[in-house]
C-alpha cells in the first residue's frame, strides 16, 4: 500500500539517498555533489518555516519518493510563485507515485498564498516529467537552451507553469 504523508526527521536519510542517486546518475538535477542529511534537514526546516509542504510517498514501509514546494526564486517579489520538486526512488518509477505526489502538492499549494506553480525540468530524451506535469494542467512557457552542463554534455531546461487555483 502506498501513502503520501508529511516528511519526518527519520525520512531524511532516505530523501538524501534518493537525491544522491539523481546527482550521481542523471541530469535531473544540476547538482554535482549530493547534499548531506544535515543539509537536507536545513532545507526541510526552511520549507516548513515558509509554510510549504514537504511530502514523502511511502510504499511497503519505505520512502519511495518525495516532493516539496519552494519559493521559485529567493527575491521577495517571487513570494507568490512556487516551484515543485519531485524525486522517486530507483525502482519506484512508472507506478503512479509521481502523480500522487504532484496531486497532493497542488492540493496543498491551494492552502498557501501562492498564485503560480512552476516546474523546471531538464530537457532530455526522458519526457515522463513533462507528461506528468501536463496531465495536471502545466503548460510549457519556455525553454532555456544549454544552460546546464553535466556528465560531459549541455542540457536545456523546460519551464512549465500553471495557476495554483
Amino acid at each position: 500500500m502506498t501513502s503520501i504523508r508529511p516528511l519526518t526527521e527519520s525520512d531524511l536519510p532516505a530523501v538524501a539517498g534518493i537525491y544522491a542517486h539523481y546527482v550521481r546518475e542523471s541530469v535531473a538535477t544540476f547538482d554535482e555533489t549530493p547534499p548531506t542529511v544535515d543539509e537536507w534537514r536545513s532545507k526541510a526546516g526552511g520549507i516548513a518555516a515558509a509554510g510549504l509542504p514537504f511530502l514523502v510517498a511511502e510504499a511497503g514501509g519505505a520512502v519511495a519518493g518525495y516532493a516539496y514546494l519552494s519559493q521559485y526564486r529567493p527575491k521577495p517579489g517571487y513570494r507568490h510563485t512556487l516551484e515543485d520538486s519531485i524525486y522517486l526512488a530507483p525502482g519506484h518509477t512508472g507506478r503512479g507515485l509521481g502523480r500522487l505526489l504532484l496531486g497532493e502538492l497542488i492540493e496543498r499549494a491551494r492552502r498557501t498564498d501562492g498564485r503560480q506553480l512552476i516546474a523546471v525540468i531538464a530537457g532530455t530524451d526522458d519526457t515522463s516529467s513533462v507528461k506528468l506535469h501536463a496531465g495536471f494542467g502545466f503548460a510549457e512557457v519556455g525553454r532555456l537552451r544549454e544552460v546546464g552542463f553535466k556528465h560531459g554534455r549541455w542540457i536545456d531546461t523546460i519551464v512549465l507553469q500553471r495557476p495554483v487555483h
